[in-house]
């Protein structure tokens, strides 16, 4: 409690300073935006569209911010969904990332039970893409208006990056150039805390492995017939066997989306679709080579062949510290969300109804570390933008404590008021360290040397395939 109490204090006192006036003007215009995030936000959350096919909801942000005075390129690296919104001219150019995907089978009403929507949509919001989106936006926008009316060159670029949930947007992108001219990338995204990102995430393999069998009839002549499910089956299983000797840090998941037709028709075809997950993109390699193996073996034990497609591929997030004290000090001048004491009783029923502890929304900001803390979580494709140029994150409060994450609690609350107040957080924190990017050459300048010096100056390798395209629904 009183290391809490501390933090909180801190967060206060720095929250006092006065901001230099360019900085001022940021806050005040991203702060002016609340009304447009709130709108974008929740209508992408109506919206909840998934990876790729987000058509409505990337339109709706592109025709925003061509009212806003930004030049819209529209189908970027192959994706309907993907674009790149610019003003400016010049260096130096700062890139901000929005993610505007939802996920299948979590929507909710924004209410603190289980409660599927009225208007029958199944997908929703579970990670907060909706308002990662309207914050990202609402940044760009703040940072224009305050170049124009104060003479600043240099240029800004918000990145409308499509199917985070899968890795896809960044990775297809990232293979194509789109953030080679960047001198430094911005990001934020939903959370449980607010916090500088300081954690790297797992690097991750997305990849599918199909079985190709013959059909026979399961009772009358089941010997003419070689089961594609078999395959999977046995895949599944030699996987499951493996688990018991990787390393703690690995994770290993998967779904099976075909599995036959019906039972009295031996599956001459099946897939299953695999995550697998580490601390980094050797440790990645070579699990994905031993699973390899594995679909292999159950190839040849079925008498069955198989293809694997490698969709995605993501390194562990490459951090970087110079920005990171950058945006904590952006951070503090903020502060965190505060939420009333409705919204305080809203997420205490959310965390009954799941049986967890009933603590609210956290309201603490937590001080940067010195070193990096420990792998948690899943993985995110802003890691391939952090192997390109110098990148740095936050995440904001916008969902109840410890409740499950991607899931239709999350969904609930990435639709309330309480969610909004996160974005607008976010939408002020990237602005002003946006400013610190395009006035401050010598924090340029730190975060590119302290780039170069963990990469050791080696060009970024996308680990998917050169001429591989999107995989467009």
């Amino acid at each position: 409690m009183k290391v809490a109490a501390c933090v909180l204090c801190l967060a206060g006192f720095a929250a006092a300073q006065p901001l230099p006036s360019l900085k001022q003007a940021t806050e005040t215009e991203a702060g002016a935006l609340t009304d447009d995030i709130r709108r974008i936000s929740m209508e992408l959350w109506k919206l909840s569209e998934t990876g790729l096919k987000e058509r409505r909801s990337s339109e709706l942000l592109m025709e925003y911010l061509e009212r806003q005075g930004f030049r819209v390129e529209r189908d970027v690296a192959g994706m309907p969904t993907a674009f790149i919104a610019s003003y400016g001219s010049g260096r130096p150019i700062i890139g901000i990332l929005a993610e505007y995907d939802a996920l299948p089978g979590v929507g909710n009403q924004p209410v603190p039970r289980r409660a599927p929507r009225d208007d029958g949509v199944t997908s929703g919001h579970g990670c907060g893409h909706n308002l990662f989106a309207a914050g990202s936006v609402a940044a760009a926008v703040a940072i224009r208006r305050v170049m124009e009316k104060h003479g600043l060159a240099g240029t800004v670029r918000l990145y409308g990056t499509p199917a985070e949930e899968t890795l896809i947007g960044k990775v297809y992108m990232a293979k194509e150039g789109v953030f080679d001219d960047l001198d430094a990338a911005l990001e934020w995204h939903p959370s449980t805390k607010t916090k500088v990102r300081n954690q790297p995430g797992r690097a991750m393999n997305n990849f599918e492995v199909e079985f190709f069998g013959q059909a026979a009839h399961a009772a009358a002549d089941p010997w003419n017939g070689r089961s594609a499910l078999d395959a999977v089956e046995m895949m599944d299983y030699g996987v499951n066997l493996m688990r018991e000797h990787v390393k703690p840090t690995a994770r290993i998941h998967y779904v099976i989306p075909n599995g036959g037709e019906a039972p009295n028709v031996v599956p001459e075809y099946a897939k299953v679709w695999y995550y697998v997950r580490d601390v980094d993109r050797p440790a990645v390699e070579g699990e994905y080579d031993w699973i390899l193996k594995i679909a292999e073996g159950a190839a040849l034990a079925t008498r069955t062949t198989h293809k694997v497609h490698l969709i995605a591929g993501v390194h562990e997030y490459n951090l970087n510290r110079p920005l990171q004290e950058a945006m904590q000090k952006n951070l503090e001048a903020v502060g965190p969300p505060r939420f009333t004491d409705e919204e305080q009783t809203f997420a205490k029923k959310l965390q009954e109804f799941l049986k967890v502890e009933t603590k609210g929304f956290d309201t603490k900001l937590y001080p940067l570390k010195p070193e990096p803390e420990p792998v948690e979580g899943g993985s995110t494709d802003v890691a391939e933008v952090s192997y390109i140029v110098p990148t740095v994150g936050l995440q904001v409060t916008t969902a109840a404590a410890d409740i499950p994450w991607h899931s239709w609690a999350t969904t609930a609350c990435h639709g309330t008021e309480a969610g909004v107040k996160g974005a607008v957080v976010a939408a002020k924190v990237l602005g002003l360290t946006g400013i610190d990017l395009l006035t401050d050459a010598a924090l340029r300048e730190k975060a590119k040397a302290f780039f170069l010096e963990k990469t050791g100056g080696k060009p970024y390798e996308s680990p998917i395939p050169k001429d591989q395209k999107p995989p467009l629904p």
